[in-house]
């Protein structure tokens, strides 16, 4: 990795982040329950990490425009579409492997 300047590994961070939400916004069968009670993150961490990066960086950026950027459309939109109530299994699941902040 050293031998990549500051603005090749942006650009590929960058990439690879868009490929990542490309690959999320296909995939709306994965429910984020799954992928937190899975991977310890869903699109709403994706978004909220976003939205943390621009406030970091002085850019106003609220929780509903992070994740429309992650969803590709307004949440409420998305979790009318796609999002299923999560069964008493997966609850249990998040119970246990909930993140300790």
């Amino acid at each position: 990795m050293n031998h990549l300047s500051k603005e090749q590994r942006t650009e590929f961070e960058a990439a690879a982040f868009r490929r990542l939400v490309e690959h999320l916004r296909s995939r709306p069968d994965v429910q984020n329950i799954d992928l937190m009670n899975l991977a310890g993150f869903c699109r709403n961490c994706l978004s909220n990490w976003y939205m943390d990066a621009a406030g970091a960086a002085g850019a106003a950026l609220s929780r509903d425009e992070a994740r429309e950027i992650v969803y590709g459309m307004p949440y409420d939109e998305w979790k009318a579409r796609h999002q299923s109530e999560a069964t008493d299994a997966q609850k249990a699941a998040f119970e246990i492997n909930r993140p300790k902040e």
